[in-house]
């Protein structure tokens, strides 16, 4: 008979969960505002409502259709919101919902890392 030379499987320790259920949170943060622009738009609407034309140049090197996806799926995510109103000329806005406004700090403890610790930022 031949002796494995594996260790036994040890039961997980609890510390062990509470790192699981962290760690599927914060992929699911990841999954959305780590898709390219997110940050970004989210950044820029932080000084209030926008037409979709005035993030369009503010924004730049973003296609049109990007655009239009991203601030779709933000949408979606409960951090923009879109509102329209009737003309002439009918005109549609977007701004930070509560939960978006609530990531903002984040953002901004983001940035001052990548300022510090990016290679080519600027200190």
């Amino acid at each position: 008979m031949k002796s494995s030379t594996r260790p036994a499987r040890q039961a997980p320790r609890q510390a062990d969960n509470a790192c699981v259920r962290a760690d599927a949170a914060l992929v699911r943060a990841f999954e959305l505002l780590g898709k390219r622009w997110t940050g970004v738009l989210l950044a820029t609407l932080s000084g209030g409502p926008a037409g979709f034309r005035a993030i369009a140049r503010t924004v730049d090197g973003i296609s049109d259709s990007m655009l239009s996806d991203r601030l779709g799926e933000l949408a979606n995510a409960g951090l923009v919101t879109r509102t329209v109103t009737e003309g002439p000329p009918l005109s549609v806005t977007y701004s930070l919902t509560d939960a978006g406004r609530a990531l903002l700090p984040a953002l901004e403890q983001i940035t001052r890392w990548a300022q510090q610790y990016l290679p080519g930022s600027q200190p």
